[in-house]
């Protein structure tokens, strides 16, 4: 059996950390159930709720664009004298140092993990053992850099029998935790496909969570489980964007199914052949009508939070 690892961070049974949900004991479905439900209630009530927007995870499923709106907002959001740090968490999607125009990626969080180092010595982890973490701290092999906005990367699985991504998702959920944001800074952090960080708790950290909705039935599915899941874990601002809409008609439909989930929905980004052909080329993503729409929503989305 593997170690259990609590999701509140109790060593063992009974100290201070426990809650007494019998999540580490529970050996029928029927108990992990009630255990579970015993620490989603928890959470709920004891979140933490942040009124300004720092630390932002945008989720969905494979192929809604969650990579094309992070791009769009944290430039927009650089634009308006934002300090934006990008952190790309896809442990497959190659390409979103691309989006921002960056000819090269930058050296993987992942080299911190001994078994990733690329020239086999102990990477130096002083820095990630800190409380809390500033911007400036981050070292600057890990860091691309283009004004107002910084860019880094957690890796990519590579190679055949490299392993799985967990101990990935460990370094994101530590420094998302530690990341002392100041005023005007604003976290994005671009999440694997899915909700299976969830269940690892890197969105534990996060203020906020963006579901990108495409229009299909599978998108919607998947963003009510994603609403369930944030507010599951203490998240209290979660909100849907549509994505790659092609009508109007459309649009409406959806929010109709959004509204009918009690899901909040913080704008629309239509079909755009510029974001397109700049995705397909592998090209920064340039002035478009998406970007005009993604201004709106970025506003909305600051305002709403004030």
């Amino acid at each position: 059996m593997p170690e259990f690892h609590c999701p509140l961070g109790a060593a063992f049974y009974d100290d201070d950390l426990c809650i007494r949900c019998d999540l580490c004991l529970a050996n029928t479905k029927e108990e992990m159930v009630e255990a579970s439900r015993k620490v989603r209630a928890y959470l709920r009530s004891h979140a933490e709720r942040k009124s300004i927007v720092q630390k932002i995870a945008v989720c969905g499923k494979g192929g809604v664009g969650k990579s094309t709106i992070t791009t769009l907002m944290a430039n927009v959001l650089s634009e308006i004298d934002y300090t934006v740090l990008v952190l790309d968490t896809d442990e497959s999607n190659p390409g979103l140092y691309r989006q921002f125009g960056f000819d090269r990626q930058p050296e993987p969080l992942m080299n911190l993990l001994e078994r990733f180092s690329l020239d086999k010595t102990v990477p130096e982890t002083e820095w990630l053992a800190q409380d809390s973490i500033p911007l400036e701290l981050i070292p600057s092999q890990y860091i691309l850099e283009n004004g107002d906005l910084k860019f880094l990367m957690v890796g990519k699985i590579e190679d055949p029998l490299q392993g799985c991504a967990c101990s990935m998702a460990d370094v994101t959920r530590e420094l998302v935790g530690k990341l002392l944001i100041k005023d005007k800074e604003i976290v994005l952090t671009d999440m694997e496909a899915g909700v299976e960080s969830f269940g690892r708790g890197v969105e534990r950290s996060v203020d906020t969570v963006l579901a990108i909705v495409e229009p299909s039935f599978e998108s919607l599915a998947l963003t009510e489980k994603i609403v369930y899941m944030a507010e599951g874990i203490g998240v209290s601002r979660v909100k849907a964007i549509l994505n790659k809409v092609p009508s109007e008609g459309i649009a409406e439909r959806i929010v109709e199914k959004l509204k009918e989930k009690k899901i909040k929905f913080v704008g629309t980004i239509y079909q755009d052949h510029q974001i397109s052909e700049a995705s397909f080329e592998g090209k920064a993503l340039g002035d478009s009508k998406a970007k005009e729409e993604m201004k709106k929503i970025t506003r909305r989305l600051l305002d709403e939070s004030m």
